[in-house]
């Protein structure tokens, strides 16, 4: 029997590989510069992690999770997003007393039973950011600023900040009644289940793909109508702070986000590369989140950013620069080339050139198929005659140019050519 991977999840083969570490390297980069610190926590959880904190209602608790009991009777669940674990871990360290402001960054897998579809698997990956104690309006600015400043260096020049707030509780009181008010009659037809639903969390009508749900979603005013005068002026300030920084973002009053812990701001990171799939990244700020998990109110503002989709666009838009491939392949032509072989390997290693050379004594024309295979730029080749004139041939594979060199400052030499 031939094993596959699982249904939803994939393989990073070696000639893909170069691609994640790019991503988590800039992402890393970039991080620090901003002062985040990473935090790294457990694969899984206590499953009332997510339950206190997405909610019940939402599909990620109803449908996503997998959820199961352990040997020794506890409900677990493979974590289905970083931003609950992460304030669980902050709660347990006291990682965030009063007065203080914690930056941290992650870089983890998610679990979600859904159906597999292009740029949504099974066990996907994530980077993100979470930015703990401040109430300030310039935090979610920073949150969006780095978020957008990410997909720029990855070369990604194309992505827009979709931004909304959904206020505090009086507005969304005010907002869920409005949505529960145009929807009476859609509602009527539904199941008991799908008004049961919406009844209990009325912004997961926004979320719905039913066509006739779209057609309701049309015709109710914006949340950014009930706005209260201090949440409208934060999210102008916000926009302010985003406009000085150059990042590009429009409003987009549809935005509500699939978790309940959401609240005032709310954005995704969008481009069109990815057709119908469009969405990058998304979040916002959860000032109620950490107290639901037994901590002292704290304001929070965080992102988490795929990094499969960032992949697939990078791939359509052509933005890898040659991945792994050895930089030289040293070749030896007789057996007494061993041994100076292996030291100008080393020597080039250590001047930073990604270096390859046979190791099964092969002849010197397999060796050159082996070079050329390998994608490298240039092949050293070196037998008894190099020896004893104290030489290289220097061969630029690809082309028939071929030069002899001196050992002396070969080194030097290569790098020139880089």
């Amino acid at each position: 029997m031939r094993y596959q991977a699982p249904r939803g999840t994939e393989d990073v083969l070696p000639v893909d590989s170069y691609k994640w570490l790019k991503l988590e390297s800039t992402f890393r980069e970039l991080a620090a510069r901003y002062g985040y610190q990473e935090l790294r926590t457990p694969t899984f959880e206590d499953t009332d992690v997510f339950l206190r904190t997405a909610g019940e209602t939402s599909d990620i608790v109803s449908k996503e999770m997998y959820t199961f009991t352990d040997k020794g009777g506890r409900s677990i669940t493979l974590k289905p997003e970083g931003t609950a674990p992460a304030m669980r871990a902050l709660v347990e360290h006291n990682l965030c007393p009063p007065g203080v402001v914690a930056r941290m960054s992650y870089i983890i897998p998610i679990f979600r039973y859904d159906r597999p579809q292009k740029g949504r698997f099974r066990e996907a990956h994530q980077v993100g950011l979470e930015l703990v104690g401040s109430p300030s309006p310039v935090a979610d600015a920073e949150i969006i600023e780095i978020t957008v400043r990410f997909y720029e260096a990855l070369g990604i020049t194309e992505a827009v900040a979709k931004l909304n707030s959904l206020g505090r509780e009086e507005c969304r009181a005010k907002f869920t009644e409005a949505i529960l008010h145009y929807a009476e009659a859609f509602l009527a037809d539904q199941s008991s289940e799908v008004r049961e639903k919406v009844c209990k969390n009325p912004l997961r009508l926004l979320d719905s793909k039913d066509p006739q749900a779209q057609e309701v979603i049309k015709s109710i005013p914006p949340i950014t109508n009930y706005l209260e005068d201090e949440s409208r002026t934060r999210f102008d300030r916000i926009q302010e702070l985003l406009t000085d920084a150059g990042v590009p973002y429009e409003l987009a009053p549809d935005i509500v986000r699939g978790l309940d812990y959401y609240t005032e701001t709310v954005f995704e990171v969008l481009t069109a590369k990815l057709g119908a799939q469009s969405s990058l990244c998304g979040g916002g700020r959860y000032d109620n989140l950490i107290k639901d998990l037994g901590g002292a109110a704290t304001p929070s503002v965080g992102v988490a950013m795929g990094i499969e989709r960032a992949i697939m666009v990078m791939d359509e838009a052509g933005l890898w620069d040659g991945g792994t491939k050895p930089d030289v392949f040293v070749v030896q032509a007789t057996e007494s080339a061993f041994s100076t072989c292996q030291r100008i390997a080393r020597e080039l290693r250590a001047a930073g050139m990604k270096t390859l050379l046979d190791i099964d004594g092969k002849s010197m024309k397999s060796q050159l198929r082996q070079a050329d295979k390998s994608g490298a730029a240039i092949a050293l080749i070196l037998g008894d005659d190099e020896l004893q004139r104290g030489t290289v041939q220097l061969k630029k594979l690809g082309s028939s140019e071929q030069t002899e060199v001196s050992m002396d400052g070969l080194i030097g030499t290569v790098l020139g050519l880089r």
